[in-house]
């Protein structure tokens, strides 16, 4: 194909060049065309049009790329036109080559040096799909990365507008009484629609939505009324109540609105002050009573809910981040991936149980884990560990001495403390037990033994996830006076701001890498042993020793970091690499179902 080209690419140069100087071979002389005839030595096709000749026009320029061939036009060899002239020729054709007048066909020249429409098109078809080769190119997405969108207030507030718009269109309400609905069914439009069309009433009844249009709510004075909640009574007091007629002063009412929307954080279900009244305080009445800093958190507290009620939106848990994040993995996804997103004010966060990101451990391991961690389960397994119990009234005792024979200070039953056995069935052998094996002592030493190496085998594993744990802290605070110490790597070596981001970048990977390692032993402690077992550990050992590599170069002295800037970034992309390494075939393994665990979640 190459060699193809390169013919292609000789004969349309050669094209060029003789339609602009003739086709004069060097070894041979040829004459000039008699101006009242011209007979082409070319015999061209029957359906070709002659066009008439005309004198052509030229004019010289110093370009070395010809008129006729593309700007981008790509050649291996030096143009076999020089100096070259741009020709201007009147009523150029334009056509393809069969179209063209025989005034535009070289003389002297073979049908062999030039092209014909199936190559032509041979070429076009292997440019097109190298151009679809070249688009199918783009980075192909990570196992373990989802597909998400960050989203600002405002966007969350024009999807509520047009959903609250589509709605009015279909059922012929007012925008108020379709987002009442709309909140009813959490945005749900499509099961809003359905229930409407078999049941509109008894619906917005549940809704609290009301198409009748009587006792619609307003503030008004009622001559002679006291109001049950202050027992107000003067005369002019304006007064308001719901469809339901239970009025109450209006200082009252927004009292009352005041306490539900900004206190208690209640937007969507506000009731009747009135006791065991189930109707709906409606939105119009909300803004007709409301004061401006309780419309503010009113507002604001519709967002939210908005945000809550839609399985596929959860707000940025960062402190005073405002943003929400869209993703599609529901709830019966989590346990084949673990949904980790990157809010736009720079927070990784799990958006399956909203907390920091623990990749590549899925979030019911993650809850598991931390309540092993956090409640009195690991305290019970070192008194397990450490003391038995009676053989006769099961009473915790703890040996304080050397002898074996231990006395129940409870119900005072004698018996061994290494097989468990009654003290008086050891004969003469008072100090010193032969009796292991003894039936009655098995099932006591197999308890004891198990419960030490469940006890072990789980420190183990929290020592090294508590220890990358207090690490990514230290790396943190060192990150915070890495700005610090770019700024005096500038003055010791005359760096730029730029080229000193490698530490800036070396930093941030080393703090992703430790919350990365720091559960990869939450998620160890729960897999069954197999040889996949194996293998994700291999992976894990080799991202620790790159991780405490790259930790080592960035603590040095920063009179030094300038002669290590390579190998830093050296080491930066391949610790970087070994993570994805490591989060990539743990979620395959958690979407092909081939890990194994010993709990489920």
């Amino acid at each position: 194909m190459c060699e193809r080209r390169g013919i292609a690419r000789k004969t349309e140069e050669c094209l060029a060049g003789r339609q602009l100087y003739g086709a004069a071979d060097s070894s041979t002389e040829q004459q000039p065309p008699s101006p009242t005839s011209s007979q082409p030595l070319l015999t061209l096709p029957t359906n070709l049009t002659v066009a008439e000749e005309r004198p052509a026009k030229r004019s010289h320029s110093s370009t070395a790329t010809h008129p006729h061939l593309a700007g981008d036009y790509e050649t291996d060899e030096d143009a076999a036109f020089s100096p070259a002239y741009d020709a201007l020729i009147e009523n150029e054709p334009k056509g393809k080559m069969s179209e063209m007048s025989d005034d535009d066909f070289l003389s002297g020249g073979s049908d062999e040096d030039f092209m014909d429409e199936s190559m032509d098109s041979d070429f076009e078809e292997e440019d097109g799909t190298q151009y679809l080769d070249d688009k199918d190119d783009k980075p192909q997405k990570k196992a373990y990365e989802v597909d998400f969108t960050v989203l600002t207030e405002a966007e969350i507030k024009k999807a509520q507008s047009d959903a609250i718009e589509e709605s009015c269109n279909i059922l012929a309400m007012s925008p108020e009484n379709c987002a009442v609905l709309l909140r009813h069914f959490k945005w749900n439009k499509d099961r809003m629609i359905e229930q409407y069309m078999d049941g509109s009433q008894k619906l917005l009844e549940e809704a609290g939505v009301d198409l009748t249009g009587f006792n619609k709510p307003e503030l008004k004075t009622v001559p002679g009324f006291a109001c049950d909640i202050c027992c107000e009574d003067e005369n002019g007091l304006p007064t308001f109540s719901l469809r339901c007629n239970h009025r109450y002063c209006a200082d009252c009412y927004r009292h009352y609105l005041s306490q539900k929307i900004k206190e208690e954080g209640e937007a969507i279900r506000i009731q009747c002050p009135s006791d065991g009244c189930k109707v709906l305080v409606d939105p119009k009445s909300i803004v007709m009573l409301a004061g401006v800093g309780v419309l503010s958190r009113y507002y604001e507290l519709l967002n939210r809910t908005y945000v809550e009620d839609r399985e596929n939106l959860r707000w940025c848990p960062a402190p005073n981040c405002e943003y929400v994040v869209d993703c599609p993995v529901s709830q019966k996804q989590l346990q084949e991936i673990v949904p980790t997103v990157l809010c736009d004010c720079g927070h990784h966060f799990c958006f399956g149980c909203g907390s920091n990101d623990h990749q590549p451990c899925p979030c019911g391991l993650v809850k598991k884990w931390l309540k092993k961690c956090e409640d009195d389960s690991e305290t019970a397994n070192w008194i397990s560990a450490n003391t038995k119990e009676c053989p006769k009234c099961q009473s915790t005792i703890e040996k304080n001495g050397g002898c074996n024979h231990m006395t129940c200070r409870k119900c005072k039953h004698e018996f061994c403390w290494v097989c468990m056995g009654p003290w008086n069935e050891h004969g003469t052998s008072w100090y010193n037990c032969n009796r292991y094996e003894e039936k009655s002592g098995i099932d006591a030493r197999d308890t004891q033994a198990k419960s030490r190496a469940s006890l072990e085998r789980y420190l183990h594993y929290y020592n090294r996830y508590a220890n990358h744990e207090q690490s990514g802290k230290l790396d943190k605070d060192l990150y915070i006076k890495t700005e610090k110490k770019m700024t005096m790597l500038q003055s010791a070596s005359g760096m730029s701001w730029i080229e000193v981001q490698y530490l800036d970048a070396a930093s941030k990977v080393l703090q992703q890498c430790r919350q990365t390692l720091k559960w990869t032993y939450a998620f160890a402690f729960y897999l069954q042993r197999n040889h996949l077992t194996t293998i994700f550990e291999d992976n894990q050992k080799d991202l620790e020793m790159a991780v405490e590599a790259l930790s080592e170069l960035f603590e040095k002295p920063t009179d030094q970091l300038a002669n290590i800037k390579v190998e830093m970034m050296d080491k930066t992309a391949y610790v970087s690499n070994r993570r994805v390494i490591l989060l990539d075939t743990t979620a395959k393994g958690l979407q092909d179902g081939t890990w194994e665990f010993t709990v489920e979640f």
